[in-house]
């Protein structure tokens, strides 16, 4: 008895260490990715079967709660800028003169008609406060040995994804590969990444390319030109007004 009683306690004690050990994994790469706030500056291809277009933008992120995204090309879309305050979010338009609210239904939708979706671009979902993690084996992609992890979000998360895998570098904690799922467990898109370079104070891939599961031939394709961390950004900076300032 004592024996069997024993042996359900090390099970236990292992399974919440694994878990623990989960969670910090995932911590550490989020904040290798997000630092505390950045500056970022992106070309995003759009591939489709018979066209592709090029999309030109620059963002700036406070935590969890501030994000501000300035389209700067092509010259039809630029100048439309998209933020994130806490819990609202909206566009606006220059072209039309328009400053949106965004509904969280709309979380879901592809970003500038890309495979990204809003809720990647303005971040209103948490990797690490919205879901649980777990260690399910270690897997080799593209000859980096990775941390291959489940997250399921918890019961009173509002997020997109019904459940997400994620590889992570063992050695550098660098997000390599993600799979998304909806309600249903169906594969939804897969981003990979890649081209490692130093940006700033910290290594990390500067390609992500993101194939939705159902379209073939789409792809969508994601450059880091530049990316500053950590730097010094007031809540203030991070309005309505300055969204139609920006330039």
């Amino acid at each position: 008895m004592k024996k069997s009683i024993l042996l359900i306690l090390s099970l236990t004690l292992i399974s919440a260490l694994k878990a623990q050990s989960a969670k910090d994994i995932i911590i550490k790469a989020d904040q290798k990715w997000q630092g505390l706030s950045q500056i970022s500056s992106m070309e995003m291809t759009i591939v489709r079967p018979t066209w592709e277009r090029t999309i030109a933008f620059k963002g700036w992120t406070k935590g969890r709660d501030y994000s501000l995204t300035l389209i700067t090309a092509p010259a039809r879309e630029k100048g439309q800028t998209f933020l994130k305050r806490q819990n609202e979010m909206w566009t606006w338009n220059p072209s039309i003169n328009r400053l949106i609210k965004l509904p969280a239904a709309m979380m879901s939708q592809g970003w500038m008609g890309s495979d990204f979706t809003n809720d990647d671009i303005l971040k209103e979902s948490s990797i690490v406060v919205d879901y649980t993690h777990k260690i399910i084996g270690k897997e080799e992609i593209n000859g980096i040995m990775c941390h291959k992890i489940e997250l399921i979000p918890t019961e009173e998360a509002a997020v997109v994804w019904g459940k997400i895998i994620k590889w992570i570098s063992i050695d550098e904690t660098d997000q390599i590969k993600n799979e998304y799922y909806d309600e249903d467990e169906m594969l939804v898109k897969t981003d990979i990444a890649s081209d490692i370079k130093l940006m700033g104070d910290r290594k990390i891939p500067t390609r992500i390319e993101v194939i939705p599961a159902d379209k073939p031939g789409n792809k969508t394709i994601v450059i880091i030109t530049n990316i500053k961390y950590n730097v010094k950004m007031d809540n203030s900076f991070f309005s309505q007004q300055n969204m139609k300032k920006l330039k």
